[in-house]
């Protein structure tokens, strides 16, 4: 069970602690609009850190279901989702992570799993 919870929070610092390097090394408020060219560069980013995410995510956990992948997508959901839901500012930042990076992290772990299928 403590193997199970460390993967879905060592897999949101993964998610996390990447999107606030990127805002804090770019300078980019991520409540802010920005250049199409940062939207773009950051879905790129975002996208392999949240595979990543998933990926390691079922690395520690050890599993044969995506049932952990999708309680990740779920923790990095939610909070774009309250943050979206009360704040009056720019929401690409959140939309990205509702609709890109959420589903994507289950990717990470799909691709986990079928590393070890063909093993």
């Amino acid at each position: 069970m403590t193997r199970k919870i460390l993967s879905v929070i060592v897999g949101y610092v993964v998610f996390a602690a990447s999107s606030v390097l990127l805002f804090k090394l770019a300078a980019q408020p991520p409540h802010q609009d920005a250049q199409l060219t940062f939207k773009m560069l950051t879905i790129v980013y975002g996208t392999f850190f949240s595979v990543l995410a998933g990926f390691i995510l079922q690395l520690i956990a050890r599993q044969t279901k995506l049932t952990l992948n999708f309680i990740l997508a779920l923790v990095i959901f939610l909070p774009a989702a309250i943050s979206m839901l009360t704040s009056a500012s720019s929401h690409w930042t959140q939309l990205f992570a509702m609709l890109i990076f959420a589903p994507v992290s289950i990717l990470g772990g799909y691709l986990k799993l079928k590393l070890i299928s063909k093993k």
